[in-house]
């Protein structure tokens, strides 16, 4: 079987990286994917993007690169589409109109309930299965909607639990990986680590070099550096975290932290008036969504501040954190990986 995937980010790799361990050598992939994954038609890192003023600056590159993807769909017996729907959206419209009869399969779909929920008719004509990764999704579609709640990917991945809230010392900072989100919060981050007497863990992409890293992060003499984000939030008593999905993998690890994010100020201008959510992180969606309640503080833009940080440290109960997040684990159930396979090697009429 050939398969068309389209996955432009770096997590979306990740999760289709124990997809293909689930589907096996008989099945073969082309479209865009990172390069360690196969021969993908792009480099990865040119589809990056910050934002939606940089978004409005690929655009060129983009359209030209669905127009390969397209051209590419003829060859293939079915076409695998994971997150990022800015691009895998137009792509699935524009392949179902040239094949309309090539199945079209859509892992962690675009959050339609959360803003344009009109794109929800338009996911159930055009995509042949809806792999949801979210347990609430599907009560937003149609009850005849081709949606299925698969189970999360973060479960194929964290084989790490905390069992109890041991008292190691050690806290870890993780400003992000984009470079705009790094260089606002490490200010924040030395000030906050400043004041606390600890074991100080900064996460940072293991990609980064040392020239990248003196650039992006300033002084990080305070700081014990580390590119395993699992296994040290699972060390950790505490964490300072930028939005995103290590907020999520925390959560299932159980350790406490805080959520954090700065956006340019026209990033998060049209984000509020488009995004009409209580909250930014998942596990607090999830939770509020299922059982009326929240897991962890959030503090976004002008709320970012040392003080707000430590406060949040020195406050949390963490007992009841740890509580939470254990029905946030059961909530979620199991990983992802081996029913989208199934999915995908399903014979389809």
């Amino acid at each position: 079987m050939k398969i068309l995937v389209s996955a432009l980010e770096h997590s979306a790799n990740v999760h289709l990286k124990y997809l293909m361990k689930e589907l096996g050598d008989d099945v073969e992939i082309c479209g865009v994917f990172d390069s360690l994954l196969g021969e993908s038609i792009v480099d990865l890192r040119s589809t990056a993007i910050m934002g939606f003023v940089d978004v409005l600056k690929k655009l060129p590159f983009f359209f030209r690169l669905k127009d390969q993807m397209v051209a590419l769909a003829h060859e293939v017996d079915k076409v695998l589409l994971i997150d990022s729907s800015g691009f895998n959206l137009p792509l699935a419209k524009a392949i179902r109109k040239r094949y309309p009869h090539k199945e079209i399969i859509y892992y962690i779909l675009p959050q339609a309930w959360a803003w344009k929920k009109k794109r929800i008719p338009i996911l159930e004509k055009t995509i042949t299965k809806l792999a949801s990764i979210l347990p609430f999704e599907p009560s937003y579609y149609s009850p005849m909607a081709p949606i299925e709640y698969v189970g999360h990917p973060l479960l194929d991945e964290i084989t790490i639990q905390k069992t109890d809230l041991t008292v190691t010392g050690r806290i870890t900072f993780m400003p992000g990986s984009r470079p705009g989100e790094i260089q606002k919060l490490m200010d924040v981050y030395r000030e906050v680590r400043a004041r606390i007497d600890c074991e100080a863990m900064l996460v940072i992409p293991p990609h980064f070099n040392d020239e990248k890293i003196a650039q992006l992060y300033g002084d990080i003499s305070a700081f014990t550096v580390t590119n395993d984000a699992h296994t040290t939030l699972a060390t950790s008593d505490f964490a300072f975290i930028c939005s995103g999905t290590a907020t999520l993998e925390a959560s299932l690890i159980g350790t406490p932290f805080v959520l954090i994010y700065i956006a340019k100020k026209l990033d998060y201008m049209i984000g509020r008036a488009l995004i009409k959510l209580q909250y930014a992180g998942l596990a607090n969606l999830l939770l509020s969504h299922a059982y009326g309640t929240t897991l962890h503080p959030e503090f976004i833009q002008h709320e970012v501040t040392a003080e707000n940080l430590y406060n949040s440290y020195i406050n949390m109960d963490k007992v009841q954190f740890f509580h939470n997040a254990a029905k946030l684990r059961s909530l979620l159930g199991h990983g992802s990986a081996k029913r989208v396979s199934e999915i995908i090697k399903e014979t389809h009429d």
